[in-house]
């Protein structure tokens, strides 16, 4: 009997230290408190760091404060991570979603400007280019951006009860991105990866997106048939 109690308090502990030991790629949540989407995090992150030697954090805070911006706060935990390390921030009451890292070389493997875009397509990106920039060298930098895997899915407007869901698909979403850039860099296949569930994310972004603006142009040609075709009215 002390045998079996001591058998079972020496396998406790060993699962304890394990849980301890275990290094946590969803490096901090405020926001999602998803058991789930931890798991898919921690498990796509430990693969990654198997076979490449580099780790992705994701770090999920409610708001930067009391820093000045999103950086300043990565600053702040970076020195944290011996080992090459890329950081996923996302700030929620902030809005704000940022890539860092604490070696410069690692952004060879992966597009940062890309991965952070608010655009999902060429089309979305010419049209973020015609409406927001102030010079040609701007509008040519909005233009060329795009594929984003993160911001048009956190902008899509969604119910209350669903922006958690919406918050956890878009921030693995780009966690996966990110993953699988830098795996195809170092010429290794992920098995957790995404793979095509982040290519229908983005299709679906970009279903949305060609349908309002068809939904625009149609009303647009209705409102110009019907001003022409009722000239007396105006």
């Amino acid at each position: 009997m002390n045998f079996s109690r001591g058998l079972a308090a020496l396998i406790l502990i060993i699962f304890f230290q394990n849980i301890l030991l275990a290094d946590n790629y969803l490096y901090k949540d405020e926001v999602i408190n998803n058991p789930k989407f931890n798991a898919d995090v921690n498990k796509l992150g430990a693969e990654l760091y198997e076979k490449t030697g580099i780790k992705i954090k994701l770090v999920c805070i409610k708001e930067f404060k009391p820093y000045k911006n999103i950086l300043e706060y990565e600053k702040s935990i970076i020195g944290e991570f011996k080992e090459p390390t890329v950081l996923l921030t996302f700030s929620e009451l902030d809005k704000k979603v940022d890539i860092y890292v604490n070696d410069t070389s690692l952004y060879k493997y992966f597009n940062r400007e890309q991965v952070l875009s608010p655009a999902a397509s060429f089309a979305q990106a010419f049209v973020i280019a015609i409406t927001s920039s102030s010079s040609f060298d701007n509008f040519m930098a909005h233009l060329t951006n795009y594929g984003g895997t993160i911001l048009p899915l956190i902008g899509l407007k969604t119910k209350k009860f669903e922006i958690l869901g919406m918050y956890s698909a878009a921030l693995y979403n780009g966690y996966s991105d990110i993953a699988e850039q830098i795996a195809s860099a170092k010429g290794v296949k992920l098995s957790n990866a995404a793979g095509n569930t982040n290519k229908n994310f983005i299709f679906f972004i970009k279903i949305i997106f060609y349908g309002i603006i068809i939904f625009a142009i149609i009303q647009y040609i209705r409102r110009k048939i019907y001003k022409r075709n009722h000239q007396d009215e105006f």
